[in-house]
């Protein structure tokens, strides 16, 4: 599983009256106003790590950082260099919320939250270092999802790791401390633990603490089970923990036991959603659309609902690990299209936010509404200017360049749903990997891509699931077959699989 929605404190929302919502506004007026040599090369120079004391406390940190943290009212002591850079950078940032009508009291409000200063820090960082670029690039992700380990206690039919027992070369407590080290001082705005199952993990909770401890964003993505208990997530939300989210596959109790291969698994896991409501901890439901149970989307938003849930996240079925021996699972681009759309309008109908991970619903939202609505990315739909430009900068697919994967044993990879590795960090750093890697130049470049993906109009709000491309091509650049507007290549696969099977049939005789 994946926790992509922890990037949802990075989205505009609907400011006051006539103005427009404040991270939005200011997200697109980055672009607009350091879109020049001067103020380049100024944040050029903001780039530079800083220490400045937080109420008595060093941190060191990009000046970009600490600027924000100035902007957004808190009480710091920095270098006199980094006051003038922040008051001109801060300046900048006033002018361009005023033009585009941006509710700058909501910006401030947002920017207290540390991991949404890191965020934004990182989208003016890439600003300096690479100019405006459409998609974004950015010099490091605003998320990694951390495969905390592959020890599970279910067994879930598309489990993209085949999550089973612990690794014998799992990182040890001490390894993951420098792991979340080294993150943060990448930049890094958010840390997602998936698995198998983090949270029977003994480490869990230690990690938790030092995600937080950082000022980064602590999520987790969870079958639920131990949450089932209220005690062990209160315990981690009291460690930092803000951000939980539940596997639940089918309305029907029997049905979602099946799929994850445990009896009582959706008990726990409605229960853990149940608990997360209590708490009042941020949180979603994950449902991972398949064939299995495309006919009661409805039915899975009704018992969102009756629970208190206020988001759902589709997730695409990815045909990797253990899912390429269940790959009958996998909804055709018909099937695909029409699950968009309805949840799309859904979504209109009901007091909940409802969302996809696969990245065409951008472009179905669009679609559907006109040209005047767009997801800018897997997590929110909106109908002002500024959200389509948002959705230009972050560009739909993000794997390798706005979020990445860790594997269990320290190793980086793009995507959770795309284990290539490109290296380990027990052996790189991981700024040296992020910055190097060929695979993520190569996913960062959508100029790259081939066939439907390469010339469509919706390429860079878009561009393709890159993990369904090379599930199914062997290749990241391809064409993603499970696009209507890439049927034909659906097909020719369809095609390809029924002339093997022949074959093999004929000579078996």
């Amino acid at each position: 599983m994946s926790s992509e929605g922890v990037t949802e404190n990075l989205v505009p929302e609907n400011g006051k009256k006539g103005e427009r919502g404040g991270l939005g506004a200011l997200l697109a007026s980055l672009r607009l106003l350091f879109d020049n040599p001067v103020s380049k090369m100024i944040l050029r120079t903001a780039t530079i790590q800083t220490s400045c004391r937080y109420d008595g406390r060093e941190k060191e940190a990009p000046l970009i950082y600490h600027a924000l943290s100035m902007y957004a009212g808190e009480q710091l002591s920095c270098p006199i260099t980094a006051r003038f850079l922040s008051f001109f950078i801060n300046s900048i940032i006033k002018v361009g919320l005023k033009l585009l009508r941006g509710d700058e009291e909501e910006a401030i409000q947002a920017l207290k939250d540390p991991a949404v200063r890191r965020g934004i820090a990182l989208v003016m960082k890439g600003l300096g270092l690479y100019g405006v670029t459409v998609p974004q690039e950015m010099p490091a992700p605003f998320l990694i999802v951390w495969n905390f380990t592959n020890m599970c206690n279910l067994r879930c039919k598309h489990c993209y790791q085949r999550a089973d027992k612990p690794l014998p070369n799992e990182l040890t407590l001490k390894e993951k401390l420098m792991v979340v080290d080294q993150l943060d001082k990448a930049g890094v705005a958010a840390i997602a633990l998936s698995g198998g199952e983090p949270t029977i993990h003994p480490d869990f909770y230690t990690i938790v603490k030092a995600i937080a401890d950082r000022g980064m964003y602590a999520a987790v993505a969870t079958n639920g089970w131990v949450f089932a208990d209220i005690e062990k997530l209160k315990k981690a939300k009291e460690l930092g923990l803000r951000y939980v989210e539940v596997s639940v596959d089918s309305a029907d109790p029997k049905k979602h036991d099946w799929f994850r291969g445990v009896p009582g698994a959706w008990e726990h896991a409605v229960k853990a959603l149940e608990n997360a409501v209590k708490l009042g901890i941020n949180h979603a439901m994950a449902t991972t659309v398949t064939k299995a149970n495309i006919d009661e989307i409805e039915d899975i938003l009704d018992l969102a609902e009756s629970i208190g849930v206020k988001r759902v996240v589709f997730f695409n079925f990815v045909p990797v690990g253990r899912g390429k021996e269940n790959m009958w699972l996998d909804l055709d681009p018909l099937e695909r299209e029409e699950f968009l759309r309805t949840i799309f309008k859904e979504m209109k109908k009901r007091k909940i936010e409802i969302v996809s991970t696969a990245p065409q619903y951008g472009r179905v939202s669009l679609q559907l509404s006109g040209g005047e609505e767009v997801a800018p990315t897997h997590f929110y739909v909106g109908g002002d200017p500024v959200v389509k430009a948002v959705a230009e900068f972050v560009g739909g697919c993000g794997a390798g360049r706005i979020y990445a994967g860790l594997q269990p044993d320290g190793t980086l990879i793009p995507c959770v749903f795309l284990p290539i590795p490109v290296g380990n960090l027990r052996e790189k750093p991981f700024w040296e990997l992020w910055t190097t890697a060929p695979l993520f130049k190569t996913l960062r470049d959508r100029s790259k891509l081939w066939g439907t993906c390469k010339i469509c109009p919706y390429r860079n709000i878009c561009g393709g699931c890159r993990a369904r491309a090379y599930a199914y091509f062997g290749d990241v650049t391809a064409p993603d077959p499970g696009c209507i507007l890439n049927i034909k290549y659906w097909n020719q696969l369809k095609e390809e699989s029924l002339s093997k099977h022949v074959h093999v049939v004929v000579r078996r005789k």
